[in-house]
């Protein structure tokens, strides 16, 4: 095997918290050399609970590999050491709120004065240039802009006892998988034309482009109750005898998984069945239906042979688990989709894994979560600053080390 695809790539990362940090560490995993720029009060992702050995695994999952430099752009020396790191960089990805890193001297255009060839994404919650710029963006503040909390609070209805937003950061992590997209975009027009360019990056449209409905409810067209988007978002949570919670990728109301339904279940008199000749129909006699559905599954004394009747019709089963119980299976195993991290206290934590495998490519091992300004007297040697002016800089707390 050759060596991993981004080997020989150097980023500079000005990135806390989720989005940015998670787009940087995909770049790592990838094989790029990323250096971590991190302020004296360190990266707010450092404090998630829970705690191992004084490091929180939040950082942890999202930081782990990179290098990391600590230093305080107020100063110019600060200042000067960045620039230099910028100056023989292929990448850089920041995500503060437009405008930060112009005040400290390295907006696009004035890394591009001396590096010209750089790739420079800026992710944001609204953009580099439109006027809601400056409003501060949390993905849970972001998803209900953009539409995905009506949708949660509308999906469960009364069901919900206490209205709440989603149980995940969607539009951090989508954004930052969207950085990715952009730096090999970026990358391959580099490689074709020679010139960098400037990327911007929003949360919001990341959350439009994700949403699968969203071409169906823009267009705001009657379905006559038939659900939207392959009626993913109406499966059902079915229990079989034994206790074994599962859904079916689908809804029988929607017309198309009705016929697989019943052919699921071998009940073609369903089909002749007038409370379910429509769709809306079956929306208003879904209780009926589903009680079919139910008295079905109670035949099955096993998953397996559940699984295997269902496949039969083209409709794909998937048993509820918790993150433990499927981090047990075969297939995380056989993936390696769970992997163990150095702690930095003699034992290891256990993380995701890479979610690719390349046939001609080896991806780096996952590498050690640094501590603040761990690689500070590494990465300013590699610059050239002498001796007694890395000591100058870390008394005058220029530089920080914190272990």
């Amino acid at each position: 095997m050759s060596g991993a695809p981004l080997e020989g790539l150097r980023v500079v990362d000005f990135t806390r918290v989720l989005a940015g940090p998670h787009c940087t560490k995909a770049l790592r995993d990838l094989g790029a050399d990323v250096t971590k720029i991190e302020p004296p009060a360190g990266d707010l992702g450092r404090f998630g609970l829970p705690y191992v050995n004084g490091m929180g695994l939040y950082y942890v999952q999202q930081n782990a590999g990179k290098r990391n430099l600590s230093l305080d752009l107020n100063f110019a020396e600060a200042r000067e050491i960045v620039r230099q790191l910028c100056q023989s960089a292929d990448i850089i990805v920041e995500n503060f709120r437009p405008g930060t890193l112009a005040r400290f001297g390295f907006a696009y255009e004035d890394v591009k004065a001396f590096n010209p060839g750089i790739i420079y994404v800026s992710l944001s919650g609204f953009g580099q240039s439109t006027s809601w710029r400056n409003r501060p963006a949390f993905a849970p503040t972001v998803q209900a802009e953009t539409g995905l909390t009506a949708i949660v609070q509308d999906h469960f209805g009364e069901a919900l006892s206490e209205p709440r937003g989603d149980s995940s950061s969607h539009a951090d992590v989508y954004t930052g998988l969207q950085g990715v997209i952009a730096v090999l975009a970026a990358l391959q027009h580099r490689n074709r034309t020679g010139e960098g360019q400037h990327v911007d990056v929003s949360m919001a449209a990341t959350m439009l482009s994700v949403n699968e409905r969203a071409g169906a409810m823009l267009s705001e067209i009657d379905t006559d109750g038939e659900p939207i988007a392959l009626s993913a978002n109406e499966s059902h949570i079915f229990e079989m005898a034994d206790g074994t919670k599962m859904t079916i990728a689908s809804s029988p109301i929607y017309s198309p998984m009705f016929t697989r339904y019943c052919a699921m279940m071998r009940r073609s008199d369903l089909l002749a069945d007038p409370r379910y000749a429509t769709a809306r129909l079956r929306r208003e006699n879904l209780a009926s239906l589903l009680a079919e559905v139910r008295a079905w599954l109670a035949t099955f004394d096993t998953f397996e042979q559940l699984q295997a009747q269902v496949s039969e019709a083209g409709l794909a089963v998937g048993r509820i688990r918790t993150l433990g119980e499927f981090s047990k299976s075969d297939w995380v195993r056989e993936w390696n989709a769970i992997v163990e991290v150095d702690d930095r206290g003699g034992g290891s934590v256990r993380m995701p894994g890479n979610p690719w495998i390349f046939s001609q490519s080896e991806l780096p091992w996952p590498g050690r979560p640094a501590y603040q300004g761990e690689h500070n007297t590494e990465i300013l040697k590699e610059l050239h600053v002498p001796e007694d002016k890395i000591q100058d800089l870390e008394k005058r707390s220029i530089t920080l080390n914190r272990r």
